[in-house]
């Protein structure tokens, strides 16, 4: 729309030069006024006449008007033409750009599905990794910047079942796809434990009790799994470049990733369902 408004403006300012600085267009203006001058004189002179002179009648004088008009038309054919191009051709334009399948032999781009999406739609049914030795959960770098972690609940039976298979696929394609190894920090979380993260601090959450999708089974907390180690913190440039390819293939898989929030979680992935959440 933008495009066909500056071509009109172009067009109307290409036409006011021609008829200043052009000689031709000086004589069509010129032209212009004498036959406007005309018209004038001719309807004074009507005007003018005795009221005795007989009134010319509706039909004659539309006649009459339609043939100057007419007349004007055709003297001036090839300026008439050129102005309706001018206006025709750019809207054209516009409303096939708006849609490009009106345009001859365009073809709609259909990129060939991710197999592994492909088959997640298919009911592909994925099963949990094995899961991690507790004391991984206990080392000083995951209590500094996971406190509390080691009580968490890493249950994949307590997620929605949607979900899990979800975060399972994006497991799946971040292993194959990019070499990085996931693991679940937390997975459910009950109503008490939700409250007493929140009574942490700002920092921790900013959700109470039913306010998260953890106690829904609808979210998760992921990390990295690195040389026997979690690897958790953001800091690590490796680490921080697994967690954005980890929020495009969680997207992909149509789940939210918490690293587009103002308060950012990388980690945090959540399947929002409607008509869940308590309000």
């Amino acid at each position: 729309m933008l495009i066909f408004i500056a071509l009109v403006y172009f067009c109307l300012a290409c036409s006011g030069i021609w008829l200043v600085l052009f000689p031709s267009g000086r004589e069509f203006l010129g032209q212009v006024k004498s036959e406007m001058s005309r018209r004038w004189d001719q309807r004074a002179a009507r005007w003018s006449q005795p009221r005795s002179a007989p009134p010319a009648t509706p039909v004659r004088d539309g006649r009459r008007w339609f043939a100057h008009r007419l007349k004007f038309v055709r003297r001036h054919a090839l300026l008439f033409g050129a102005g309706a191009t001018l206006v025709v051709v750019p809207t054209m334009l516009a409303v096939l750009m708006s849609n490009p399948g009106m345009l001859p032999g365009y073809e709609a781009r259909i990129d060939a599905p991710d197999q592994q999406i492909a088959a997640l739609l298919q009911g592909e049914q994925l099963a949990p990794p094995v899961a991690l030795p507790p004391v991984a959960f206990t080392t000083l770098e995951v209590e500094l910047v996971r406190p509390m972690l080691v009580d968490a609940s890493r249950n994949w039976t307590q997620l929605n079942p949607d979900f899990s298979q979800r975060l399972l696929m994006a497991f799946k394609i971040m292993k194959e796809k990019h070499g990085y190894e996931m693991a679940l920090l937390e997975g459910y979380r009950s109503p008490a434990r939700q409250n007493l993260l929140a009574s942490m601090g700002s920092n921790v959450t900013n959700a109470g009790a039913f306010q998260s999708w953890h106690q829904y089974g609808l979210a998760a907390d992921c990390a990295f799994w690195r040389d026997g180690k979690l690897l958790i913190s953001e800091k690590h440039p490796w680490a921080m470049r697994g967690y954005r390819l980890y929020g495009e293939v969680a997207e992909s898989l149509g789940l939210t990733w918490g690293g587009r929030w103002t308060m950012m979680d990388f980690g945090h992935t959540e399947l929002r369902v409607r008509g869940v959440m308590r309000k």
